[in-house]
């Protein structure tokens, strides 16, 4: 199948080759991120997460307007997802002492926003495990068909996270698919140093001793599309639209573009001609 750079795949209306040169054929391994990539129980997180920190720099009043600390904030907010949460609240850090303030402990404002987001979305997460909402309702389009059909060939899957461990082996197990992450399921840990993306990818090519197109990663933020390329490895950005499935997001579809990913899908809805593409070698 000969594919050239920003067309839609052939047969699709919707996945876009962006890199029509990477090596097919080869994948033994995927990494999926979780929230927005898969899970959608945490659609809308960053307006929770945005203006909690525009309120806390807000009270610094250094005089910068509302609008000006909430462009501040969603640009680094954005530029770290992907990554654990606890690096969007050493950054909230090093902004308040920019402005001659003095931070609480990073982890304090983590939990902060956590139970805030909880508020938010407590009624979703119950809602999938007591079966009131359909547990595919909150997952990103055909997620189910992919993983499914990934494991059918062979593929070791990993689950990655910059949500808390925790959270994410609950969530993962009320939607019914950590059972397809044979090769583990990761999220944020208090010890933060220890452990991140670009930690997990290098040890899954280690210890499955894989070259770089033998690997594929799908992701809605920067870390896992930039830190994929930077091993060679395939980098599916997933724009999706948590808010009106099927659509794209074109903010995520733009950053995506620009962290370098490979191909560009709004959903897994058209899962068999992705995989088919992806599987089927370079002619």
């Amino acid at each position: 199948m000969k594919v050239s750079q920003g067309t839609i795949l052939e047969g699709s209306q919707r996945i876009i080759v962006l890199n029509p040169n990477i090596q097919r054929g080869r994948i033994k391994c995927a990494l999926f991120d979780f929230d927005g990539t898969l899970s959608l129980l945490r659609a809308g997180w960053q307006d929770v997460m945005v203006p909690m920190m525009v309120e806390i720099l807000l009270e610094l009043k250094t005089g910068e307007t509302e609008e000006e600390l909430r462009t501040l904030v969603r640009e680094f907010v954005d530029r770290l997802t992907g990554k654990q949460t606890i690096y969007q609240m050493i950054r909230l850090c090093e902004e308040i002492r920019k402005r001659g303030g003095t931070p609480k402990d990073p982890l304090e404002y983590k939990r902060e926003y956590h139970e805030r987001l909880w508020r938010v979305i407590c009624d979703r997460v119950e809602g999938v495990k007591s079966g009131r909402i359909p547990k595919d309702r909150m997952l990103v389009p055909g997620s189910r068909q992919l993983l499914e059909n990934l494991k059918a060939r062979g593929v070791t899957l990993y689950l990655a996270s910059g949500t808390d461990t925790e959270y994410v082996l609950d969530e993962a197990e009320a939607l019914d698919i950590a059972k397809y992450f044979d090769g583990g399921i990761f999220g944020a840990i208090d010890e933060w140093e220890k452990f991140d993306k670009d930690i997990l990818i290098r040890r899954i090519l280690t210890e499955h001793n894989l070259s770089g197109p033998e690997f594929v990663a799908f992701g809605d933020g920067f870390v896992e599309i930039e830190e994929t390329k930077k091993v060679g490895g395939i980098a599916v950005g997933v724009a999706s639209d948590e808010f009106n499935l099927g659509n794209w997001n074109e903010w995520k579809r733009n950053r995506l573009t620009e962290a370098g990913a490979d191909l560009l899908i709004p959903d897994y809805s058209e899962w068999q001609i992705l995989l088919d593409f992806l599987f089927s070698g370079n002619e």
